[in-house]
């Protein structure tokens, strides 16, 4: 049996197929009956919940980090993802779809574990991952296998936003610090990009 490892880009073998197997998990999530399922809250740290529950942090990240990032596109970027309206329909979400969640089993995914913060309620939670560990082609792929909507898609965002800033506002190790700057950038950059209008022909 093959070595389960937790996954990362330089061990993940093929991008685009991680991210679609990623997706496929999370649909077949969703798809469970959230018949008494647990409802977001202190327990699970409202993963689930609306993303207002974090918006006190995200200005308190900012004002630590100063000019280091940008934070008027930031700003931009957290309140289109507080605007975007959930559609109130309870789903099942896991709640840390994280990398060391994740395992691998010869470069391909094998296991998701850490079930503790999952619940039903919005799912957008789980698509943070997307701009976390996904590469472009991979976050495309996975978009389009789980159909999300654009209200959906900036809710994910803002959930990847908070979690990044967080870390690059606690963290005191260098290269900790360059990884999730270097991530912040990737959801800045395909927040700015989504929001760019073609001109009429």
């Amino acid at each position: 049996m093959a070595r389960r490892r937790a996954a990362s880009l330089d061990r993940i073998a093929d991008p685009v197929r991680f991210a679609i197997d990623l997706a496929e998990f999370l649909a077949a999530l969703q798809a469970v009956d959230t018949a008494d399922g647990p409802q977001p809250g202190f327990h699970n740290w409202f993963r689930g919940a609306t993303l207002r529950t974090y918006d006190k942090e995200v200005e308190r990240a900012l004002a630590e980090l100063g000019d280091r990032v940008d934070a008027e596109l930031v700003r931009e970027t957290w309140a289109r993802a507080l605007d975007a309206r959930w559609d109130g329909v309870d789903r099942w979400f896991h709640g840390d779809v994280a990398q060391g969640n994740l395992l691998l089993a010869d470069g391909q995914l094998a296991a998701v574990i850490d079930f503790g913060s999952c619940g039903v309620g919005d799912p957008a939670c789980d698509l943070a991952i997307a701009w976390t560990l996904l590469t472009a082609e991979g976050r495309q792929a996975f978009r389009t296998r789980l159909s999300v909507d654009d209200a959906t898609w900036a809710r994910g965002r803002g959930w990847a936003l908070w979690k990044t800033l967080a870390t690059c506002s606690y963290t005191f190790d260098a290269a900790e610090f360059a990884c999730a700057h270097r991530i912040l950038a990737e959801i800045l950059s395909e927040y700015a990009a989504s929001t760019v209008t073609r001109p009429r022909p």
